[in-house]
């Protein structure tokens, strides 16, 4: 990649996903005084928007904090794929958790895609919903056992599978496993629906408006930023990704992950279907719907936050992969997400911990929120108004299994002390003179570690790479122009401020003539 660090051609300049891009939503207002509500909701995406529309439907007073704006998470940044096939991971349950609650967790995420077909058909909601079969695939002969194993599992669970052997799509495959009727969707289409029910039902939206605890006496305090205005509750739902309000040290059981995406026009017909690869290099097909034209999403990519080398090359090998197999005729989108993973890749969905009971949270849906958020809606609506759900135990907070449990857990926390320790001892070569317009780098600055941007017309912005969170070393993100936290995945624009927690205060700014 040249020192200007534009992207090559053919992708789009800026990155935006075709959700973001074709909705536009109301603008609600910063949260500026003292309320109350029966409910407290923190975060603004599938699995808090779910939970407000339930719960406004049972006459509970209920009020939405987003630190931003609604939807324009990892929400707003999905491949909506809506199925309860979450790549080779039922053989996975059985050994780890049993068969009662494996057939739990595919029950679970199956029901949930089963509400939002009927949602859909019954609101009339148009939102693209179209029934597909989904497929895992693999890529390698050396593979083949492991997707064997994962359809014996399929029957020990009595799950609808099928072996697939060519795949009906252009892409290298050796074969794959064939989950019926699942669904595509717009995501932001149907939340769209979802949000506007619930203001009208009494949901109060507050945007642009960070918390940054949760007191507890006899009510809830939520707090917000700078020592803002609270919400004062009964309940509180922690739904905003990383949770900001931490009492069960999360970011010890979640890392974050970054993916990629490229919408494409492609030059050959594609037969339809959604396709996801188990092994390496990860790719992900699904078709979509824009301005009359039928577009491919290819998506993939995987790696942890702040630890990609070259993000631009990510988006260049999907663009070689469309062109090797469709071939191209534009790519008027690309975008990238993130994901956070539990150590055992199941949701924490529940009690945020047992001594805060009315205190939830919802995280950890991995690549799969669109289920997992909605289930997690379920859950924690009937846990509010005192129902029981049949899918709640599997996805407890408190669990923990031995295996893989410990073993991942010592993994990710030697990963972050690893990162924490290499981007405080690591030599910067750079100086703020070499950075070119539109280019981003860790430079020295009066001989120190610290970031430098700058903008097109060469306005500089300096900021301190120390993240706010726990004190790792953010590093540069020159295919999103981002501060990226190698350690739990905070993230922050070019001038510092913050674009996903845990983080919640901005990078100090550094002045250039310091």
């Amino acid at each position: 990649m040249s020192n200007n660090q534009q992207p090559p051609a053919g992708l789009p300049p800026i990155p935006e996903s075709i959700w973001r891009a074709t909705h536009e939503f109301d603008a609600y207002p910063k949260l500026t005084e003292d309320i109350t509500a029966d409910v407290a909701i923190i975060g603004a995406g599938i699995a808090g928007i779910t939970t407000a529309y339930l719960l406004a439907q049972t006459g509970m007073r209920v009020v939405v904090l987003e630190a931003g704006k609604v939807l324009d998470g990892t929400t707003g940044h999905t491949t909506a794929k809506v199925s309860a096939q979450h790549g080779v991971i039922f053989d996975e349950l059985l050994h780890h958790f049993g068969q009662e609650h494996a057939r739990m967790y595919y029950e679970g995420n199956a029901e949930a895609a089963n509400w939002m077909r009927n949602l859909v058909k019954e609101k009339q909601i148009d939102c693209q919903w179209a029934e597909e079969d989904a497929h895992v695939y693999i890529q390698s002969e050396d593979n083949l056992k492991k997707l064997e194993i994962e359809l014996t599992a399929y029957g020990k669970l009595n799950i609808p599978g099928q072996w697939v052997d060519p795949l009906p799509i252009q892409v290298p495959s050796r074969a794959g496993i064939k989950m019926p009727g699942q669904a595509r969707f717009d995501p932001l289409a149907y939340l769209h629906h979802l949000l506007d029910s619930a203001v009208k039902q009494g949901v109060q939206i507050y945007e642009h408006t960070t918390v940054t605890d949760v007191e507890e006496d006899a009510s809830l305090h939520v707090r917000t930023y700078g020592n803002g205005p609270s919400v004062t509750a009964e309940h509180v739902v922690v739904a905003s990704h990383f949770p900001v309000y931490d009492p069960g040290f999360y970011f010890t059981r979640l890392h974050a992950e970054r993916s990629y995406a490229v919408a494409v026009e492609p030059q050959k017909p594609y037969v339809g279907g959604m396709y996801l690869s188990d092994d390496e290099p990860a790719r992900s097909l699904r078709k979509v719907l824009h301005e009359g034209k039928e577009l491919i999403l290819f998506g993939g990519e995987n790696h942890k936050t702040g630890q990609g080398i070259c993000t631009y090359g990510h988006y260049e090998r999907l663009e070689r992969f469309a062109e090797e197999t469709y071939g191209i005729r534009s790519i008027p989108f690309r975008w990238s997400a993130q994901d956070l993973i539990s150590i055992d890749k199941v949701p924490y969905i529940g009690p945020i911990t047992g001594r805060h009971e009315r205190v939830y949270v919802a995280t950890g849906f991995a690549k799969w929120g669109m289920t997992t958020g909605t289930m997690a809606g379920h859950i924690l609506a009937d846990r509010i108004t005192g129902r029981d759900n049949p899918h709640a135990a599997v996805f407890d907070p408190a669990r923990f299994k031995t295996d893989p449990g410990m073993k991942n857990f010592i993994i990710e926390n030697a990963n972050v002390a690893k990162e924490l320790i290499s981007g405080k001892v690591g030599i910067v070569h750079r100086d703020v003179s070499e950075i070119g317009n539109d280019e981003g780098a860790v430079v020295r600055h009066n001989g120190k570690r610290a970031g430098a941007y700058k903008d097109t017309s060469g306005k500089l912005f300096l900021v301190d790479t120390t993240c706010t969170h726990l004190g790792c070393e953010v590093e540069w993100n020159e295919g999103e122009r981002s501060w990226d936290c190698p350690c739990h995945g905070s993230r922050f624009d070019f001038a510092g401020k913050v674009i996903e927690g845990p983080a919640v205060k901005d990078l100090k700014v550094l002045e250039a003539t310091e």
